[in-house]
């Protein structure tokens, strides 16, 4: 797992987008799922995994709905300080627009909710393109799957919301604001420039 591909698309001069490094943590793994209106409008899906967020672009956004199957292509590798940013990546730059933290919670292995047994079972469930997981966050709740296509070219996998007591066909994505700043994409300000 390398933050490489990501260095390589940013100027961090240019954009306030955390500079890439991997960070030891030992609290529970945590996710995040930032709504970016780039090119066009999608959500970022991320899970913290050996102190990167592993990340995919969600062009519909997440559902609670077992019954829709969500695209979620595979993206570079994020820097765990990423789970924070909100802003505007400026104009001229990779994936420039407006960024907010939409979701963010914890989450495990379905199968424990054990820090140190989850790892090797989503090292696991990643590798074979079959990751099963629980969400704890503050919209998505219960437990989810991504599934690889077996399209190594678009690197494409479905995110799918499982038949729990969470699931329902109410369109989860009207609840729009940020969980950090409380303010919808509409609001997000470039930041101000200090003078040197």
């Amino acid at each position: 797992m390398s933050l490489k591909k990501y260095e390589e698309k940013r100027n961090f001069r240019k954009t306030s987008e955390p500079k890439g490094k991997t960070q030891k943590v030992k609290a529970d793994l945590i996710f995040v799922v930032q709504k970016h209106d780039a090119t066009n409008l999608h959500y970022d899906f991320r899970l913290e995994l050996d102190g990167i967020l592993k990340s995919w672009a969600v062009p519909k956004g997440p559902s609670l709905n077992p019954n829709e199957k969500r695209l979620a292509v595979m993206v570079e590798d994020h820097p765990f300080d990423y789970k924070d940013f909100e802003g505007v990546i400026p104009k001229g730059n990779y994936g420039a627009g407006e960024v907010v933290v939409w979701d963010n919670g914890t989450y495990h292995s379905i199968e424990t909710d054990d820090r140190a047994k989850s790892i090797p079972l989503l090292k696991n469930g990643l590798e074979k393109g079959d990751l099963k997981i629980t969400l704890h966050g503050k919209k998505l709740k219960g437990s989810f799957a991504l599934v690889n296509m077996k399209k190594p070219k678009q690197n494409a996998w479905l995110l799918i919301k499982k038949k729990d007591e969470y699931a329902t066909d109410k369109d989860i994505l009207l609840n729009d604001k940020s969980v950090l700043s409380g303010k919808g994409i509409d609001e997000i300000e470039s930041p101000v420039k200090k003078k040197s």
